[in-house]
């Protein structure tokens, strides 16, 4: 009994240091992880979970994994930043390999998701004056409601969610909110000749992995092409693998003209992210103009391009293909009158809770951690669950258990 009091307080040391000593911008689950390795987590108490957040998509090859990891070791003991001010061996290197890994002409690298959105941004800007001719200061960006592009000034300017931007004004003009998946919306807004570009997550995560009607992004991308406005893909989170195709877009044969990746392209071991354009867009922005000391890093390079091998040489598209349409029928066959939508693509997956208390949501969560799986609800009544893109099937079995046992608390 001592020993366990001893686990018991060792959690909620962590928990204690944390809220004292730490800003309060997030609400995690009372839990304190200190080790990972595939699909699975351990919290400083020895205990074992499933991950079914997998760092909002960033560890889509799975915890600390092996190449992924010596690949990091290699360089940092080599070189791990030059900044842009000189060349290195790497970056060039990288690039060859990404873009021809995407098909575009060039890549701008940068760290962060948000870095990368701000510079599809500035990108699409300069491609409206210097090539559509837009007046100065005259550039629009459409964007859909509920979206979720991060949380910078210039992002949270155009979100639809008090939560994040109520109170952080002034805010950035430029952008125009339309419905996410309406057409109509969409071609009304394309009429304005100062639209340089539209912004869209081709499945919106933060919203609760909401899936637009299939033909939705193909017949977006027309009407951008006949509008000479800028089709911008945020596929930071449906990327790489994550929904059964390698990008999302590829689901309707969509090649945007602005790429937006991160997360997974360092398999969850450091910030990088990338802008993938041709050269009639990319090269808009001369020396000087845009940068970041450590976007494009040695350490970052090596790594994005094993992280990109392994999910390659390991068919992860394919298994996140086949296991989400397994996770997907064996969660419908639970029939819980709790679950009243599921929807996904690949290995990006919500559930909708319907239930009297507004927080049976958190609830379940709470329950499904007792239980061995980590999950984390989405505006209240969403719970995403984007595992590993290597859980196998036993693994998918049972983690849907854990999830049928849960519901039992939701009466």
């Amino acid at each position: 009994m001592h020993i366990l009091s001893a686990i018991a307080d060792q959690t909620k040391f962590y928990l204690e240091l944390e809220e004292q000593f730490g800003a309060h911008n997030y609400h995690p689950l009372p839990v304190v992880l200190t080790r990972g390795k595939g699909v699975h987590v351990w919290d400083v108490e020895g205990k074992r979970y499933f991950d079914f957040l997998s760092g909002y998509s960033a560890v889509n090859q799975g915890h600390c994994h092996p190449e992924i990891i010596d690949s990091l070791i290699d360089q940092a003991r080599k070189l791990t930043l030059t900044s842009r001010a000189f060349h290195s061996a790497l970056l060039g290197e990288y690039a060859r390999y990404i873009t021809a890994y995407f098909g575009y002409e060039k890549v701008l690298p940068m760290n962060t998701g948000v870095e990368a959105v701000e510079t599809a941004i500035k990108l699409c800007r300069r491609w409206g004056y210097t090539v559509k001719g837009i007046p100065e200061n005259k550039a629009k960006i459409l964007v859909c409601a509920n979206n979720f592009h991060g949380r910078t000034g210039t992002v949270i300017s155009f979100s639809s969610d008090p939560v994040s931007y109520f109170g952080f004004g002034p805010f950035m003009p430029g952008f125009e909110i339309i419905p996410f998946n309406d057409l109509n919306a969409l071609q009304m807004a394309l009429s304005d000749k100062n639209v340089a570009g539209f912004l869209v997550e081709p499945i919106q995560g933060e919203a609760g992995v909401v899936v637009p009607d299939e033909g939705y992004l193909k017949k977006a991308k027309q009407y951008c092409e006949n509008a000479s406005v800028l089709f911008i893909a945020d596929e930071i989170q449906t990327g790489l693998g994550r929904t059964g195709k390698l990008l999302a877009c590829d689901h309707e044969g969509v090649r945007p003209d602005i790429l937006i990746l991160g997360k997974a392209l360092s398999g969850g071991t450091l910030p990088v992210s990338a802008v993938l354009a041709d050269d009639k867009i990319m090269l808009c922005i001369r020396p000087g103009e845009h940068g970041s000391t450590y976007g494009g890093n040695p350490l970052a390079c090596r790594v994005a391009i094993t992280s990109l091998e392994v999910l390659k040489n390991e068919k992860m598209t394919e298994n996140a293909h086949s296991m989400g349409e397994l996770l997907r029928k064996r969660i419908r066959e639970i029939d819980s009158p709790h679950i009243c939508a599921i929807r996904g693509k690949g290995l990006l997956n919500a559930i909708v809770i319907s239930h009297k208390n507004p927080e049976a949501a958190w609830d379940l969560c709470l329950e499904m951690k007792e239980r061995g799986l980590l999950a984390k609800p989405t505006h209240g009544d969403k719970i995403r669950l984007a595992p590993p893109l290597i859980i196998n099937r036993e693994e998918i079995e049972e983690c849907v258990f854990i999830i049928k046992d849960s519901l039992d608390i939701l009466i």
